[in-house]
């Protein structure tokens, strides 16, 4: 079985159509998250010049993806998954996009990676909005602090937030929680909304879903 290109058509025909209907600012990048799948399965998206895609785990994504990156110039790698600060140099290089920056050890690792190599990545603090003791992430009481070091001190791209809504409440109210806070750092992007609630992300401003089924 192939990842299907006619399931990530409908998704993008949705996302327009909210959007217009809506008429919001910000149509939001999809990204296809891909882990468990080999790459021979997911070639039909990169066929067809499908861009985003997520990973979990770094050595799944160094495995899958090193291999074609010169093949396919213009794949961006998204790390969607919790980062552990000892894998933080192997991210720094495969990544392009980190949306699970949620502590000052990994910070620190992740900045001093970037200037051995030469590169920035883009970042995402990830936000535990109802903090929930199982989801790693940054408390909003900690966020402004957190933000600062990573930004100012680190000199890390940090260009949004994300967050994982509890599963048993309504994302919308987190979504529209977190849009606030961004808004109030003057973020201009949001990692938010997956397969179960993308519409709900959108409507809240969302600009990159993390879709997976």
């Amino acid at each position: 079985m192939h990842i299907d290109v006619q399931k990530l058509n409908y998704v993008r025909n949705k996302v327009k159509e909210i959007t217009s209907i809506k008429q919001l600012k910000t149509e939001p990048q999809i990204i296809v998250v891909t882990k468990t799948f080999p790459l021979a399965k997911i070639t039909p998206l990169l066929d067809v010049g499908h861009v985003h895609f997520g990973e979990n785990k770094v050595q799944e994504c160094e495995v899958k993806w090193s291999p074609i990156r010169n093949k396919y110039k213009n794949i961006k790698l998204h790390m969607v998954g919790n980062l552990q600060s000892n894998k933080a140099k192997k991210a720094v290089q495969l990544f392009d996009y980190i949306h699970s920056l949620d502590n000052e050890k990994l910070a620190y690792k992740l900045s001093l990676y970037e200037k051995e190599f030469g590169k920035k990545v883009k970042f995402f603090i990830q936000v535990n909005l109802a903090d929930e003791k199982q989801k790693s992430g940054v408390l909003l009481k900690d966020l402004n602090k957190f933000y600062a070091y990573c930004s100012k001190e680190l000199d890390l791209n940090v260009i949004g937030l994300m967050c994982l809504p509890p599963i048993d409440l309504k994302s919308g109210r987190y979504f529209g929680i977190l849009k606030e806070v961004s808004t109030s750092l003057n973020l201009k992007e949001l990692s938010m909304g997956m397969s179960s609630d993308y519409e709900d992300a959108i409507l809240n401003g969302s600009t990159y879903l993390r879709l997976g089924t």
